[in-house]
């Protein structure tokens, strides 16, 4: 979550103006050319006038109207941007910020707090209508939009039972799930069923942090977003580490989001001290920085040449995914600040294209 509203509804994209002033000709009597048309169909596809987007986002958040009148009625749309401009959200919002980005493609998935509540009915019902409006947009915007789904832990079985239905009948990319659930990490054994399943399918598993119910005011003048999010996702790899599930769980392709939180500056001194504790050797047979290695990290909020320096000595490009983290970051600025990486022309393209289609290879197309 982040620094700044994305942009204002009604603001138009640069491909827009141009094919409306294609458009204005035809008031002077002058044939819609060919050029106008391609343009037309372009604009549709979210083609800008300096050419297709490359860009995958996988961190992109969908607000549904149903799923944010819950969030509503439960006062947690408690967040830097004003409540009604989340409320007031629309798919075209979406298009129209990736189409002024070079975005080809988003991945959709839910936001802190999530769906659970405390309410198992609840929790269910909020996950399939969020789920079931993310599917219709992919259908809808062809090309445009993947999502992770939601499912509702540490509800076990419901959580299974809309994995089922997410993956198999809606074609989800992928699970989302939030760093904690109720103070529990997703190391803790309550989860383990989740991941077996998970791991049984191949699953992509996409973590977006949140704030513990132990950690909400450690510093009482800061948001506990600033420092409470990062710290909550390196507690959940901490937690999946130390219990042995990224060592045994192998087949589940593992996404945290905002560079790892505080594991890559961490990761130095976590193998010195894990290390060195005998009873957690048969978790780690290959030790902290193996299972480290082969975690993928998104970019968002870690686009800065500090945070990104930490990440790439940590990890190649390739086990990095562009995210932009809408609307809570505005995305031009994190696009802004990665450009000034050093990388070479096939890494970055890598971060910002490939290592997605690679994952996630229905949006190769």
């Amino acid at each position: 979550m982040g620094r700044a509203k994305e942009c204002e509804p009604g603001r138009s994209s640069a491909s827009r103006r141009h094919f409306l002033a294609a458009l204005g000709k035809l008031g002077a009597g002058v044939a819609v050319s060919r050029d106008a048309l391609v343009l037309a169909k372009s604009v549709r596809k979210g083609v800008t006038k300096d050419g297709p987007p490359r860009r995958i986002d996988v961190h992109h958040h969908f607000f549904p109207p149903r799923y944010m009148a819950a969030e509503r009625e439960r006062n947690t749309v408690a967040r830097r941007i004003p409540a009604n401009q989340l409320l007031s959200w629309t798919p075209e919002q979406s298009l129209e910020v990736m189409d002024q980005n070079g975005i080809a493609t988003a991945v959709a998935s839910v936001s802190s707090a999530g769906v659970w509540f405390g309410d198992v009915p609840a929790a269910r019902r909020l996950s399939r209508e969020w789920n079931e409006y993310a599917a219709e947009q992919v259908r809808k915007y062809t090309g445009r939009f993947g999502f992770f789904a939601v499912i509702p832990l540490p509800d076990i079985e419901g959580s299974l039972l809309e994995t089922e239905h997410a993956l198999d009948t809606l074609q989800a990319e992928g699970i989302a799930l939030l760093t904690s659930y109720d103070s529990k990490y997703p190391g803790d054994p309550l989860f383990a069923p989740v991941f077996e399943e998970l791991n049984r399918r191949g699953a992509v598993v996409f973590f977006h942090p949140t704030v513990a119910a132990c950690c909400s005011s450690t510093v009482p003048a800061i948001r506990p977003q600033v420092i409470e999010f990062p710290f909550d996702t390196t507690r959940a790899i901490l937690s999946l580490l130390v219990n042995g599930t990224f060592a045994r769980l192998t087949n589940i392709h593992w996404i945290f989001s905002h560079g790892g939180g505080a594991a890559p500056v961490l990761a130095g001194r976590l193998a010195d001290y894990l290390g060195d504790q005998q009873n957690l050797v048969e978790q780690m047979p290959n030790g902290v920085l193996h299972e480290l290695k082969r975690l993928y990290y998104d970019t968002a909020s870690v686009t800065s040449a500090v945070s990104m320096a930490a990440l790439l000595n940590l990890v190649p490009p390739q086990q990095i995914l562009f995210g932009s983290d809408y609307p809570f970051v505005k995305t031009a600025s994190s696009i802004g600040e990665l450009s000034h990486i050093k990388l070479s022309a096939n890494d970055r393209l890598a971060i910002e294209r490939q290592n997605a289609e690679h994952l996630l290879p229905r949006l190769r197309a």
